[in-house]
């Protein structure tokens, strides 16, 4: 299994690219960097993961979402591997919830995402899968897929107003005064 990498931080080149087309999902490096993936993501407290995050440009996510000290009400799903994926809109409704990032420590946003989308991807095995999301799970899959686009959370935000500082998040939510 590979090792955890470092995961790029906002300013980090690779996160303003858009992310390669994955031609051939048997590739050997391929693999590697799926593999690399989930070791480092299951090193972190984070929902999903998408390859540019451990500074590789190509169209990969990994969707793992489970109850975290970052997401304490996540639901519980396997992790994912998801390999040139895109969704279409099924409802214009956008819902603003809280969003953090493993490139982007120490703060949370209110973020707008689609409640209800269309997902497609490839599998490892190189099968096409079609699915639909909603609620949180969609959250995390518009979340990774900005990645690939070269997009944080933070070019989703509708005022800077809705950034918080860890510390004052964890506040909130717990019920102390902001």
């Amino acid at each position: 299994m590979s090792g955890v990498c470092e995961i790029a931080q906002l300013g980090a080149k690779v996160l303003r690219q858009k992310a390669e087309a994955v031609t051939d999902v048997h590739d050997a490096e391929v693999k590697w960097i799926i593999e690399a993936m989930h070791s480092t993501l299951a090193s972190t407290s984070g929902v999903g993961i998408a390859a540019p995050q451990i500074s590789e440009s190509k169209r990969i996510i990994i969707m793992a979402s489970r109850p975290t000290p970052r997401y304490p009400s996540a639901p519980l799903m396997e992790p994912t591997v998801m390999i040139n994926p895109c969704f279409e809109v099924l409802s214009d409704r956008q819902e603003k919830d809280w969003e953090g990032c493993l490139s982007v420590p120490g703060i949370r946003a209110l973020v707008p995402r689609y409640q209800e989308i269309r997902i497609r991807y490839t599998d490892q095995q190189g099968d096409s899968v079609e699915a639909e999301l909603s609620g949180f799970v969609a959250r995390i899959f518009q979340h990774e897929v900005d990645h690939l686009d070269g997009k944080t959370y933070l070019d989703r935000l509708e005022s800077n107003e809705d950034i918080f500082a860890e510390s004052e998040f964890v506040k909130l939510i717990s019920g102390s005064s902001v």
